[in-house]
């Protein structure tokens, strides 16, 4: 926080269980010790398989410091936050990123005259993982939050946040409406139905909420004009949890302000709207004029009535009193920081050669929609403060960064004090064997093709499995079916593929349900298919982004974790990136070849059991649909909103571990319940 910080935080990092191996002791020390030195940019550079989150976990457990750890998208960042939360069981590990399902921004182009409408489906689920975030950082010092790029952008202050919850302890004076009101307040729904995050209701004089951060539910009995009794009550069961004697209940929005804030809020948007009202009137726009008046008026007039409007969050420099061009509050700003405002936590960003381009490019995206709104009368010019950070204000709100890469970019390299490496795998796996091969036809030559089937067949018949990557999806469909057509089981994976699917087309290919696995670009970070003897990089002489030095370094790690591992790379031109990935796979392969001699290590393939996250979503699947069959006896005759509730419990509770897949599928179990139930009534 820009102010003073003097909150007081508990808790301890203890990590359980696992004991540093490989190079992993000497990157801990190095990295510790660069952080005990003020070193403030330091790069891991961890090869493929070598444990990388664990070093970070040793690192986080010796500086005992919050930590932010940023991931380039929600897939990555739930795996690390499951990782995180295996190290640190008792630490409050938490999972932060966009809570849109759906978003469609709101833009407007020109040249066809459409307006395109904010269309968002917020997920209920992470929008409570946002504030269990938050929530955690504003009272616990063991924190580490796995977030996206969504932490950069604005959140609401975290001043107001934390001054706007409600304290709750038996023995305290108070009225039930009085109290109803205090929850209103700060964005509460009341209803008269089964609860759901941010909503209360009220029973004789008992009152029952569910805080916008929980699945729980808390039953305040009043007597006397008091809280005589508090206690934790599973919303499902009614089962009593536990008895508390104090709870806090923060806002149910991040974006909030009390009456006077408002007030001041309203004089100063409608001053705005004056001036760029008259200067519409100056430019002769009379359409824009008049549809940022009827827009703004009635933002305004919500604003005035409820405290809130849609969109609200365009208003948030007259809410926050910040000037013209000043960052809006973030995440960022819910860290510790010191008395002088200085950030007391330590950033982590992960794959940072695809994580830091992302930090970079946010802001100018983000203004060049907002220009055109503003420009043709559908925003105040304040909505372009409402904005993700720029890169140089995310490096200010930053003070100890590590970048984690198996590829560090040269803005990692430009910017660090010192790279520590991390080569030396504990299981002694070796990188693969690399092989240069002709692309083109001639001679006796068949071509890459042709050569690459009869590579295949080889490791097959050994109990292999094999990648091949190509350029574009199209050759990806076309090599998959011609492959077939050549006695290969193989199938195709690209971005076009939902995402369900491509998971369960990753386990059937793990379980040797087909052999050889074609894609373009989804065949590197954070693939895991230890089963993986060959890879075929097609057409690696065409240089570009699938066929960079880091893309190639990535591609080849994949076959990093078979003993057995080697790589074709198909070619007919020795380009600079193959030179340096080459190079660069082989001095790796050297280190450890060197480490495991020294330490008499036999190189063992990683065992990953198969029972993977498919299996395990099919296993759940299996379990409630076997459940539903049995209960659809009983239950759902007898009563079908218990049995819908239940299904609601158990896609929460998938939820809270970050196993999205389970709760896709009981969602729309619920759905079907729900359809029923409408055509049965």
């Amino acid at each position: 926080m820009s102010s003073k910080d003097h909150r007081k935080r508990e808790g301890t990092f203890i990590l359980k269980g696992f004991i540093p191996a490989g190079d992993q002791p000497k990157a801990i020390k190095s990295l510790v010790d660069g952080l005990q030195k003020g070193i403030k940019r330091q790069t891991l550079l961890g090869a493929t398989g070598t444990g990388k989150t664990f070093t970070i976990a040793n690192v986080i457990e010796k500086i005992q410091k919050p930590t932010l750890v940023i991931a380039h998208n929600k897939t990555l960042a739930a795996q690390l936050a499951q990782e995180f939360r295996t190290f640190f069981p008792d630490a409050a590990v938490h999972y932060f990123v966009s809570y849109y399902d759906y978003y469609q921004p709101e833009a407007y182009m020109p040249v066809t005259d459409t307006y395109i409408e904010k269309d968002a489906q917020i997920n209920e689920e992470i929008d409570r993982l946002r504030h269990a975030s938050t929530q955690a950082l504003l009272t616990r010092k063991d924190v580490i939050i796995v977030a996206s790029v969504s932490c950069i952008y604005g959140l609401g202050s975290p001043v107001d946040y934390e001054r706007e919850n409600i304290r709750l302890s038996v023995g305290d004076s108070v009225s039930k409406v009085g109290l109803m009101q205090k929850f209103v307040g700060i964005y509460y729904e009341r209803t008269n139905a089964d609860l759901s995050p941010g909503t209360f209701r009220a029973l004789g004089n008992r009152i029952d909420i569910m805080p916008i951060s929980e699945t729980i539910m808390l039953q305040l009995e009043i007597a006397g004009g008091k809280i005589s009794h508090m206690q934790v009550v599973d919303p499902v069961s009614m089962k009593l949890l536990k008895e508390v004697e104090s709870y806090f209940i923060f806002p149910a929005k991040h974006f909030i302000s009390d009456v006077p804030t408002r007030e001041r809020a309203v004089k100063t948007i409608e001053q705005e709207l004056k001036e760029q009202l008259a200067y519409f009137d100056k430019e002769g726009k009379i359409l824009e004029a008049e549809r940022l008046k009827r827009r703004t008026r009635y933002d305004i007039a919500m604003i005035k009535e409820v405290g809130f409007c849609q969109g609200i969050e365009n208003y948030s420099r007259h809410l926050s009193g910040k000037k013209e061009g000043v960052a809006p509050d973030t995440l960022l700003e819910y860290f510790p920081h010191n008395e002088k405002g200085e950030p007391e936590f330590l950033t982590v960003i992960d794959e940072s050669h695809v994580t830091l381009p992302q930090l970079h490019g946010m802001y100018a995206g983000d203004q060049s929609r907002k220009k055109t709104l503003v420009e043709y009368g559908f925003r105040l010019p304040s909505a372009k403060d409402n904005r993700p950070l720029r890169y140089e204000e995310f490096e200010q709100r930053v003070s100890d960064v590590v970048y984690v890469s198996a590829t560090p970019g040269d803005y990692e390299r430009k910017e660090s004090e010192q790279i520590i490496e991390q080569i030396i795998r504990p299981t002694g796996l070796l990188d693969p064997v690399l092989d240069v091969r002709r692309v083109s036809a001639s001679g006796n030559y068949k071509g890459q093709v042709t050569d690459f089937i009869g590579e295949v067949v080889k490791d097959v018949k050994s109990g292999g499995r094999v990648l091949v990557t190509t350029l574009t999806k199209k050759m990806a469909e076309n090599l998959a079916e011609y492959l077939k057509e050549q006695g290969v089981k193989a199938e195709y994976v690209h971005s076009d593929i939902k995402t369900m699917e491509r998971i369960t087309i990753l386990t059937k290919f793990r379980r040797g349900e087909f052999d050889c696995l074609v894609g373009v670009n989804l065949l590197r970070e954070g693939l895991d298919l230890p089963e993986v003897t060959l890879i075929g990089i097609l057409d690696a002489d065409k240089e570009g982004f699938l066929r960079s030095e880091t893309s190639l370094i990535q591609t080849i790690g994949r076959a990093a974790r078979n003993s057995k591992g080697r790589v074709i790379l198909y070619a007919d031109v020795m380009t600079g990136s193959m030179d340096r990935a080459i190079n660069e796979t082989n001095r790796r392969r050297k280190i450890q070849e060197d480490y495991n001699k020294e330490h008499n290590i036999t190189p063992t393939t990683i065992e990953k059991n198969i029972k993977d996250i498919t299996e395990e979503l099919q296993s759940t699947h299996a379990k409630a649909v076997n459940a539903e069959l049995e209960i659809d006896k009983k239950l759902f005759a007898k009563n079908p909103d218990k049995l819908i509730k239940l299904k609601e419990k158990a896609m929460k509770e998938a939820v809270k571990i970050l196993d999205f897949e389970t709760a896709a599928i009981l969602r729309d179990e619920i759905e079907v319940l729900q359809e029923k139930l409408r055509t049965t009534q």
